[in-house]
C-alpha cells in the first residue's frame, strides 16, 4: 500500500513535535506497599520531523506505549521513548504521562482509612549524542503534586485567639538518576506543611489536625524552604518547589518557588 507519510515533502520545514497527544490509557506503576497500582494515564508522545518527511506513523506510538503499559515505571519510559525513536526514524523522543495516583492514608486519631488522590507525571525525551550519533541521551523528571493543610504564622501571632489556615498545593520536579518511592517524596513534602490532607476524619482526627496545624503555623515561603531541605536529603541532582495557598481571607493566591543544582 501507499506510505504517504514517507513521501517526500518540498516545504523544507522541519517539525519539532509530532505524535499523539490526550491518548487516554490504563497503566500499572510502581507501588511502595502494595507493589503495583493501576491507574488511567492521558499520554503525550512525540518525535522531531525532519523537513524532507511529509509525516509520521502515529499508530507506532500507541503500538510501542502499548507493550509498556502494564508496566510503565520509572526504568520503563526511557526505554520505551527510545524504542519510539529508533522506530520512528527520529533524533528525538519526547513524552509525558499524567495520572492520578493514589494512597491508603489512615485518620490520625481513629485510624480511618481512607484513600487520597495525588496527581503525577513522567516527563522526558531522548535524543541522539552529537558527538556519537550511534549512542543516545536522555532527561527524565518525575513530577507530583501534593495537596496539604497551612496555618498562617501572622495571623496567629496577632490574634487573640485562631488563625486562618488553607488548603495549599505543593509541585515538585524531579530529575531522575537514581530510582525513588513517590510515596517518600510525599511524606518529605506533608512534614513540611502545617498539616497533611486526609480522606476520613471522625471529630477526634478534626480535633487533632486543628491543633496540629495550629502548632506548626507555615507560610508558603516556609513550605518551599521546609520541602527544599527535605528533597536536598534524598540527593537528587536537580529539583524545583512551588507552593501555591488557595487564601481563605483574599481573593488572590499565595506562591512561591526555587530550585536546586548540584
Amino acid at each position: 500500500m501507499r506510505d504517504i507519510q514517507n513521501e517526500l515533502d518540498n516545504r523544507e520545514i522541519p517539525l519539532q513535535k509530532v505524535g499523539v497527544r490526550g491518548v487516554k490509557y490504563p497503566i500499572a506503576v510502581l507501588d511502595k506497599k502494595n507493589k503495583t497500582q493501576n491507574s488511567t494515564a492521558s499520554v503525550d508522545l512525540f518525535v522531531n520531523l525532519p523537513h524532507n518527511f511529509k509525516g509520521t506513523h502515529m499508530s507506532r506510538f500507541i503500538e510501542i506505549f502499548h507493550k509498556y503499559h502494564k508496566n510503565i515505571n520509572m526504568q520503563h519510559f526511557l526505554l520505551m521513548l527510545e524504542e519510539i525513536r529508533e522506530k520512528l526514524e527520529a533524533e528525538k523522543a519526547f513524552g509525558c504521562i499524567q495520572f492520578p495516583y493514589y494512597i491508603e492514608k489512615e485518620a490520625p486519631v481513629s485510624k480511618t482509612n481512607g484513600y487520597v488522590e495525588y496527581l503525577c507525571s513522567y516527563q522526558g525525551e531522548v535524543y541522539k549524542n552529537k558527538e556519537n550519533p550511534a549512542s543516545a541521551e536522555s532527561k527524565f523528571y518525575v513530577c507530583i503534586e501534593i495537596p496539604v493543610t497551612t496555618l498562617c504564622p501572622c495571623s496567629k501571632a496577632i490574634s487573640e485567639y485562631g488563625a486562618h489556615n488553607q488548603r495549599g498545593t505543593v509541585r515538585v520536579k524531579l530529575l531522575y538518576s537514581d530510582f525513588f518511592w513517590i510515596e517518600d517524596v510525599i511524606s518529605t513534602v506533608e512534614q513540611a506543611a502545617s498539616s497533611p490532607i486526609y480522606s476520613a476524619l471522625k471529630r477526634q482526627d478534626e480535633k487533632y489536625v486543628t491543633e496540629h496545624a495550629y502548632e506548626n503555623p507555615r507560610f508558603v515561603e516556609d513550605v518551599v524552604r521546609e520541602v527544599y531541605l527535605g528533597l536536598k536529603k534524598m540527593n537528587f541532582k536537580w529539583f524545583s518547589v512551588e507552593a501555591e495557598n488557595e487564601e481563605s481571607i483574599h481573593l488572590h493566591n499565595a506562591y512561591a518557588y526555587t530550585e536546586y543544582s548540584e
